[in-house]
Order: structure tokens, then sequence, then C-alpha cells
């Protein structure tokens, strides 16, 4: 069964973009291989606000050889023509675990990652930590009620930008 790995950069105190959503200090680590990792997957999962996002900032949330699904219950097929629209994230999920396929992407901010985790549909959880305090922004994860234990799998130190990652499998 294709795995849904939530892989994402976060500030040492644990905000995913600053207060008015700036992701600047996201920047490129010349030892992390960005190609490698978008090669291991072939589908895409991202929420309402970081489509939105993209497409404010020009961008597309397509990528080559990876299928992007915009998970909203909001968004219409019509207002998203570079991606599959679903209202069932659930039911979209489950099925694109079923299928044949690589490991599926949940890519963006923390309430699609929240709803996913509490429906028991997110399988690994791999975080790149910046060595920036941003003070405030987007939190990793939103408040939420239930507790979920993780099995670290694997770690890494970068240590010429002082980046680590950290992977975990969801217990």
């Amino acid at each position: 069964m294709r795995r849904v790995r939530y892989s994402v950069a976060m500030s040492l105190d644990g905000y995913l973009a600053g207060p008015k959503g700036e992701i600047d200090w996201i920047t490129n680590d010349p030892e992390v291989d960005f190609v490698g990792l978008a090669a291991q997957f072939d589908t895409m999962l991202v929420g309402r606000k970081t489509y939105e996002f993209a497409r404010a900032h020009g961008a597309s949330v397509r990528m080559p050889g990876i299928v992007p699904y915009v998970l909203s219950r909001t968004l219409q097929e019509t207002e998203c023509p570079d991606a599959t629209v679903s209202a069932d994230a659930q039911g979209t999920v489950s099925t694109l675990k079923r299928q044949q396929g690589k490991d599926i992407w949940l890519f963006g901010g923390g309430s699609l990652f929240r709803s996913l985790l509490e429906m028991g549909l997110v399988d690994t959880i791999e975080v790149a930590i910046l060595p920036i305090l941003l003070g405030g922004g987007v939190p990793f994860l939103p408040e939420r009620g239930v507790r979920t234990a993780l099995r670290l799998v694997r770690h890494r130190l970068y240590a010429n930008t002082g980046r680590v990652w950290l992977e975990y499998d969801v217990a």
C-alpha cells in the first residue's frame, strides 16, 4: 500500500510560514537532494490555503511526474485548472493509498495534515527543521485533541546549514 508522507520544512519554533505567510526563510541546502525526494512521489495532496497561496504567488502545484489533488470543501474544479479537486478528503486519500504507484506527498500547511492525521491517513512525518525562530505564523500542527505516538526512523544533520531532518513513522 502507498504511504502518505507529510514532508515539510519548519522553523525551530514550530512554524511552516511566518506571520504574513512568508516562506523566504526556507532556503535551498546544496546537500539536500530535492530532485531525488520529488522522484519518490507521483501524487501530491494540498489543501485550499496552500493552493490559494501558490496561485497568488504565480506558482502552480503541478510538478513533473506528480499529479496534484486539492482537498477542499469550498474550491470547485473550475477554480483549479492545474489540479483535481475533491471535497471528500477521507474517501479520496483512502482510494489513492490503495492504488498502485509511488508514495503520496502531503504538501503544505498544517490544517490538512491535522485532518488527515486524525483520520488515520498519515503514515510518515518528515520534517526539515531550519535554524530560525519566526516568533509566530502558520503552526506545524494547529491545535488538536488527539495524541499521536511516533517512531523515529531516520535522522540527518546538515552541518553546513544547521538544518536537521527527522523522519517518523506514525505508530
